[in-house]
């Protein structure tokens, strides 16, 4: 099984990488059996790494809103800004309670005093924190939010009259689901071949293409980590994905989860 984690380290730190992995007893078995089962001295491969989440240090600020264990890749931007000397940053971290707040001691360290704001609601939704004081007004501030879905859409909502290529969002939690009763088939048209494959009602795009024998590199299978990207060449696809940028969909789809709202669409496959 391929899975894909968040390196959590300064980029500046060559000879290793660092990732937090949180054991989701009721997950698809990966973060059991890293957590469970691997051992110190134990050989792993890895790929390397790839950034489906970079941080546009073009910004004159960033405003930093995590999620539980959506705090891995915003650690490694908060590690950066500090050793690079920029400071123009605040974090924002929800957990349920401060017992479950990973890195809870970095986070604390003197050269982060004022810059991050730690909150819990212990899993009680009237207890969320309200950052619409924080997004109301847009500024030249870029946001970064990982976390799971109600934090996503809650953002989301929150920043829509923000400019697009300042809102950067990557899931660490559910999406919608991969299958609804109103699902209808379609086809799909891979550019490279010529191939075209027919994808039942019942059946993702992803599982049409495997059954087809075309290997699309995938992970999570949910919708949240951007592994299944392919380039859409033509037709409209019906995006149930929580990676995407609204300027990315016209061009790309994620296979995993997303179908399409025409009779055939065309990829670069």
């Amino acid at each position: 099984m391929l899975r894909k984690y968040s390196l959590c380290n300064d980029p500046a730190e060559r000879d290793r990488y660092v990732i937090a992995v949180k054991r989701e007893a009721a997950g698809r078995g990966g973060s059991v059996s890293l957590v469970d089962n691997a051992k110190a001295g134990e050989l792993m491969a890895v790929s390397a790494p790839r950034n489906d989440f970079p941080l546009d240090e073009r910004a004159g600020r960033f405003i930093f809103i995590a999620g539980g264990i959506g705090i891995t890749p915003i650690l490694s931007m908060i590690r950066h800004l500090a050793t690079a000397g920029r400071d123009r940053f605040h974090l924002y971290y929800c957990t349920r309670t401060a017992g479950a707040t990973a890195f809870r001691e970095e986070l604390a360290a003197p050269g982060l005093h004022g810059r991050v704001t730690l909150h819990h609601d212990h899993g009680d939704p009237a207890r969320s924190l309200d950052l619409w004081p924080v997004l109301e007004r847009p500024s030249a501030a870029h946001i970064y939010c990982c976390g799971p879905r109600a934090l996503m859409d809650a953002v989301r909502d929150m920043t829509g009259h923000w400019p697009a290529h300042a809102v950067h969002f990557e899931s660490f939690g559910g999406v919608e689901s991969a299958h609804r009763a109103d699902d209808r088939p379609f086809a799909v048209r891979l550019a490279r071949s010529g191939q075209r494959i027919e994808v039942p009602a019942a059946t993702t795009l992803l599982e049409a293409l495997r059954a087809s024998g075309v290997r699309v590199l995938s992970s999570c299978e949910s919708g949240t980590c951007g592994s299944c990207r392919v380039a859409l060449l033509e037709g409209e696809a019906e995006h149930r994905d929580l990676v995407l940028a609204e300027h990315e969909r016209a061009g790309n789809i994620m296979v995993c989860v997303s179908r399409a709202r025409c009779a055939e669409l065309v990829l670069d496959l």
